[in-house]
């Protein structure tokens, strides 16, 4: 998938000190070890795992991580570079965890956002999230709650199903 100049792809190994900078620039971001991030290009047999990058020749601008259990998928993670944000990119990378989840099997993926971040809250709605809950102080540095939100795959208003519409 190709967004305004940025490949949207699975991630391999050589994008893993990328992410892991870019990780490390996001103060808001889960901050996860190395580890942890090359144990996502493996794969998982009951948990299903992804990690999405968008590249272009001049590197990394964000990346997001999901997963599969059943019929549940979790968006984990999102992050883009702070000079890119607000330009789609983040949605991008949205929609393609969304699509790999359906196809994986999930009929609805969730997500946690924190509160305090209205740009956050409008990108996940606009994607078809609705809030289903919320969790006080759930981040700390800073402390915030956060919203619990849900969208329905291939439900009436998913950016999976007007996506796959616009493509016959």
């Amino acid at each position: 998938m190709t967004t305004h100049n940025w490949e949207i792809r699975k991630a391999k190994q050589v994008d893993l000190a990328e992410i892991l900078l870019l990780e490390r620039e996001s103060p808001t971001a889960p901050h996860w070890s190395a580890g942890e991030y090359a144990a996502l290009l493996q794969p998982g047999e009951s948990v299903r795992r992804c990690l999405f990058v968008a590249v272009q020749t001049v590197g990394l601008g964000g990346f997001s991580v999901g997963s599969v259990v059943g019929s549940d998928a979790e968006l984990e993670s999102v992050v883009v570079h702070d000079s890119l944000r607000r330009q789609g990119l983040g949605s991008s990378l949205c929609r393609a965890m969304m699509e790999w989840s359906q196809r994986e099997g999930a009929a609805a993926i969730s997500l946690e956002v924190r509160a305090a971040s209205p740009w956050a809250l409008r990108l996940y709605g606009g994607l078809g999230f609705v809030a289903t809950g919320r969790r006080p102080r759930y981040y700390q540095d800073p402390t915030d709650d956060a919203i619990v939100m849900r969208c329905v795959l291939g439900g009436v208003g998913s950016v999976v199903s007007r996506s796959s519409q616009e493509a016959r």
